[in-house]
């Protein structure tokens, strides 16, 4: 045994030398190249021209082989958009591509057959309040295409485009082309886990598992040697078409395939999709505010949580009936604020080679969970909601004990389930038990899904629950609507929210029922209530774990997620003789810092419990959880308008600094070190092992400890200083005068919390 696992061990190193950061998938990635030739145009286009489409100018210079370009009226100084000089900005080809699926992550290559490279352009015509700029692609081994770019007035500070190609036939891929500057950073494209500014990076947006390591080593090569289910830089539970830039303006694209943003120049960006048809809009304003208003005028805003969910901490234990109740005496005792117990195993867990997971059959093991409804009156009675938990996939449980009704079966036989080309139930993997997948294209299906939640769920006195997953439609799958698996895969978790969400409309619940989804698409702020960050591994490190976590936070909050959070400690827990990933006392009670200054405050005990601290481990870790509970309960006030303030503008109630201060470079370079909550507080995490300061950079003016009262005068380039952050005191400022800052300082001082 002890031969096998060192060679184990040699085995992964090699591959962790080979793979490096990115993967398989990233290396594979990183070799296609752009599909970009010199533009050409009709005659009749050699004088400048501009064309006004609502409140956008389009611009065209043909000097230098020609250049069109986009300026918001009120802005005659800053362009929207642009194309490069004398370079081709729509082209097409014809791609085959090849997808590899490992327990829902993708691996994806691409063979182009044909390209159409060349772009001529024919005519620029204004019609109403739309431009329409017209022409020919010139392919090889194939007639030309004839193609429309269209620009359409969509509001104040969004211009819609749309390429469209006549008689495209089989090109099946379209490119969209067009100038960036080398100081230029972007910022977005959903929840990104590894880098904030993703200039320089190749990004696909295809939702997936995030994987585990994804480029820490070992970790990522034994998962990739085990599993293929090791991710990289890019793989994520919710990535979106849209970024916004240090230069005030952004864009998003409208499609749902499979799509590529080429940042790698520093002079242009390439974005590639899967399609022969692609839309979007062009962002413009004077402020980061402004972009991400227009974005979520599309993509949807949050609604207000309830106040209940806001009061305190949401508890994660499994156990049963009589554990639950112990856990609580502990916490009572301990004067912790709880707003809920979450009860994921409320349907009962199986062991599996992950560790502990659950029967994916909704409906209460009233062994597990004896006198249910006692249990939840009596904490109700507290005013301590209970949650629980769903997800879109059924397991067959007919070898299961006390089964009222097996969803699986009863799915089968109605043909609601997502179907392989066989027209069989297609049977995704997770770990060593495959499931089905609810078709959310079929309304027969839907009908009968919320029907299962409202009675098994809501019906037994669920305020919320956790609905997983979402991220792992097969891309060959075959759908009741007749779309492909490759078209839908992406707007899966996005219908898997809004199932949820009409579930609870229809039960008259909207305003007090909690749903926190993982996985989502552009439009998943739309119907998502909370969202937390999925499974992070228990671990310090930048890749997929502490760190990334707060980078996860940031990318999020810019891309319309305004109420984000995760697990407190991490979740994935990996026993190896190689290597353990075991969750320590120190990084949970740092975790818990962090999770005290985000929009909830919720525990996970993890994939293996028993193997990782937890806050009820010892009188220590009890004490910092009840400590961090009741500072998440001082800013309680500032959070319910931070939670208003996003329903009505898009804003996020965490932020990364360069939302406030957009104008200040130092901000543009950083992820994980720091972060805002609303405007008025500036917080420091420690996300360093055995550290026990900071260094925080303050921008210009008077900032307030908020631990010391210590005031610190910032210059007008912004101030660093190294911070004092012992065990349970974060780096946390705000600016002197603030009256959030004071209040806050004030419920502190009488929670016996700060002494000044």
């Amino acid at each position: 045994m002890i031969k096998k696992w060192l060679g184990r061990a040699a085995v992964i190193l090699l591959v962790a030398g080979l793979i490096g950061l990115g993967g398989w998938w990233g290396w594979q990635e990183y070799q296609t190249r752009q599909v970009i030739a010199s533009l050409t145009f009709d005659p009749s286009l050699d004088q400048a021209q501009s064309f006004a489409a609502g409140n956008f100018t389009l611009l065209w210079d043909p000097a230098g082989g020609g250049r069109l370009s986009a300026v918001r009226t009120g802005a005659p100084g800053s362009e929207a958009w642009a194309t490069q000089r004398g370079t081709s900005f729509v082209t097409a080809a014809v791609g085959r591509e090849e997808v590899k699926e490992a327990r829902a992550m993708y691996f994806v290559s691409d063979v182009l057959k044909t390209t159409c490279e060349q772009q001529n352009i024919q005519s620029i015509q204004a019609k109403g309040e739309t431009v329409v700029v017209a022409g020919q692609l010139t392919c090889l081994g194939r007639d030309p295409l004839n193609y429309t770019l269209t620009f359409s007035a969509v509001s104040e500070n969004a211009l819609g485009f749309r390429v469209d190609l006549e008689n495209p036939g089989e090109v099946n891929r379209l490119y969209f082309t067009y100038a960036t500057s080398p100081d230029e950073h972007f910022f977005g494209f959903g929840e990104q886990f590894s880098y904030f500014d993703l200039k320089g990076q190749r990004v696909p947006v295809f939702i997936s598992e995030q994987g585990i390591g994804r480029g820490a080593q070992p970790i990522t090569a034994g998962a990739n040697l085990q599993a293929s289910a090791g991710g990289n830089a890019f793989t994520t539970y919710i990535a979106a078409p849209y970024y916004i830039t240090s230069q005030m303006r952004g864009l998003f694209l409208e499609n749902t395939e499979y799509m590529v943003f080429d940042l790698r120049n520093a002079g242009r960006v390439h974005l590639q999709v899967f399609s022969a048809q692609l839309s979007g809009q062009i962002l413009s304003g004077g402020a980061p505010a402004e972009l991400i208003k227009a974005y979520t005028d599309y993509s949807g805003r949050m609604r207000p949580l309830p106040d209940w969910i806001l009061n305190g901490a949401v508890v994660g234990m499994q156990g049963g009936t009589a554990r639950v109740r112990e856990v609580l005496a502990q916490l009572s005792a301990s004067g912790a604020p709880l707003s809920a117990f979450w009860l994921q195993d409320w349907v009962g867990h199986r062991v599996t080679s992950f560790g502990r997971q659950l029967w994916w059959n909704w409906e209460l093991d009233a062994e597990r969970y004896p006198e249910w409804e006692r249990l939840v009156a009596d904490l109700k009675a507290q005013d301590i909601r209970t949650m629980i938990y769903i997800s879109p996939f059924l397991v067959d449980v007919a070898q299961k004990a006390g089964v009222q009704r097996n969803l699986f079966k009863e799915a089968a036989e109605l043909g609601y389930l997502v179907k392989n080309a066989n027209g069989e139930p297609y049977l995704v993997q997770n770990t060593d038990f495959s499931a089905g997948m609810v078709d959310l294209t079929n309304p027969a299906a839907v009908n009968w899904y919320k029907k299962v939640i409202a009675e098994n769920l809501i019906g037994i006195g669920a305020a919320g629950w956790m609905a997983d997953f979402g991220e792992g439609l097969p891309y060959d799958a075959v759908l009741a609507d007749g779309r492909s698996g490759a078209v839908y895969h992406n707007q899966y978790p996005v219908d898997w929210a809004a199932i949820n969400r009409a579930a609870i409309q229809e039960a008259g619940l909207e305003n007090e029922i909690v749903f926190f989804t993982r996985a989502g698409f552009t439009r998943s702020p739309r119907y998502s209530t909370l969202f937390w960050e999925g499974d992070q591994l228990v671990s310090w490190d930048a890749d997929d774990g502490l760190r990334s976590a707060v980078t996860g936070l940031l990318s999020s909050g810019i891309s319309g997620m305004a109420y984000n959070h995760s697990d407190i400690g991490g979740y994935t827990t990996i026993t190896n003789p190689v290597m353990n990933y075991h969750r320590s006392r120190e990084l949970l009670m740092r975790w818990m810092e962090l999770s005290a200054f985000t929009t909830v405050y919720r525990t996970h005990e993890g994939n293996r419990p028993d193997e990782n601290a937890q806050f009820y481990s010892d009188a220590e870790t009890l004490a910092q959880f009840t400590r961090m509970a009741k500072v998440y309960a001082a800013w309680g006030f500032y959070r319910k308008q931070l939670v208003q303030e996003a329903a009505e503008t898009g804003l996020p109630v965490v932020r990364h600094p360069f939302i406030q201060y957009p104008q200040d470079e130092h901000f543009w370079s950083m992820s994980y070190q720091q972060f805002m909550v609303g405007s008025e507080l500036m917080v420091a995490p420690v996300t360093e092992e055995r550290a026990v300061q900071v260094q925080v950079y303050l921008p210009a003016g008077r900032w307030v400890n908020l631990w010391t009262g210590e005031v610190t005068v910032s210059a007008s380039a912004g101030t660093t200083l190294t911070v004092a952050a012992p065990l349970g005191q974060p780096a946390v400022f705000y600016p002197e005068g603030s009256a959030v800052g004071e209040q806050f300082a004030a419920n502190l001082r009488a929670a016996g919390l700060i002494g000044w």
